[in-house]
């Protein structure tokens, strides 16, 4: 039986970035993560909970700033909710695992999707193919 973690057991568990953009739901700046432009063939999972998220064919150069990808690994692995923070609507991306900030979706995306998760480099592991 799985329990929920505390804020302090996060904390002790995730980097300051990590903790700040996944509990937090913060950002990294834009061009600052490391899987901003890396092409790496593989697997991206949560950096919380480690659930599998988004696969490295589904990952495109947006030029927003943050990994994009244009479809997640699978639908039940993500939740969608409505963001009115900052002035602005968009629709939040978090892990389903752990329910974990990772970033938010648009619809300026490319085919077959027509979406663009824009996703924290700080919110995901990349788990290279051997």
């Amino acid at each position: 039986m799985d329990r929920k973690k505390t804020e302090q057991e996060w904390e002790l568990q995730l980097t300051p970035m990590q903790f700040h953009v996944l509990r937090k739901k913060g950002t990294e700046r834009a061009f600052t993560g490391e899987y901003t432009d890396t092409e790496t063939i593989g697997m991206y999972h949560c950096a919380g909970c480690d659930l599998e998220l988004f696969r490295s064919e589904t990952k495109f150069h947006s030029g927003c700033g943050w990994p994009s990808f244009y479809k997640a690994l699978e639908s039940d692995n993500i939740i969608l909710e409505s963001d009115r923070s900052h002035f602005m609507v968009r629709t939040e991306v978090m892990c389903a695992g752990c329910r974990g900030h990772l970033g938010h979706v648009f619809d300026d995306g490319p085919p077959p999707t027509g979406k663009r998760f824009c996703i924290n480099s700080a919110s995901i592991r990349l788990e290279e193919d051997k």
